[in-house]
């Protein structure tokens, strides 16, 4: 019976890993998106690019989880958790990202018209995808990351 317990729970972490994820796929894939369209529109560089694109992530990954929590508690609050819970997963995701990108040949200087900048970009959020699951598991298992904000959802 004690082995099906700790099923549970391992299952259960896992289940909150891969919400977390998806929860903060959501906030960077439109950081990223909004960041090239910007980009593209100013006629920015790569590196310029990609800094905008980092921060809009960071901005809408961290602000998703603030308006997920202002209902439970106050906004100073809901700032201080969301930076506790989405910074490692954030951070793993736009380096995943990111790299990914960079390495597609092409991909950078993809326009928002090109099939490749979608292709690129949807693979590459996939794979920051699975890399950030085990590492969101990891830190909830050890009542990090996602498992602090947890309680309030």
């Amino acid at each position: 019976m004690h082995h099906s317990h700790d099923h549970h729970i391992t299952t259960n972490s896992w289940n909150i890993a891969i919400s977390a994820t998806l929860h903060c796929l959501t906030g960077c894939a439109i950081g990223e998106v909004l960041g090239m369209v910007i980009a593209t529109a100013l006629g920015l560089g790569n590196v310029p690019s990609i800094i905008l694109a980092v921060i809009l992530a960071f901005f809408f990954g961290y602000g998703l989880t603030v308006y997920s929590l202002v209902r439970a508690v106050d906004v100073r609050r809901a700032v201080r958790l969301a930076f506790a819970s989405d910074t490692v997963s954030i951070a793993t995701m736009e380096v995943v990202d990111n790299l990914f990108i960079v390495a597609v040949p092409g991909a950078l200087a993809a326009e928002l018209t090109d099939s490749l900048f979608w292709g690129s970009l949807a693979v590459s959020l996939a794979v920051a995808f699975v890399v950030t699951v085990p590492i969101n598991r990891w830190l909830i298992a050890r009542g990090k990351g996602h498992a602090v904000v947890h309680q309030y959802h």
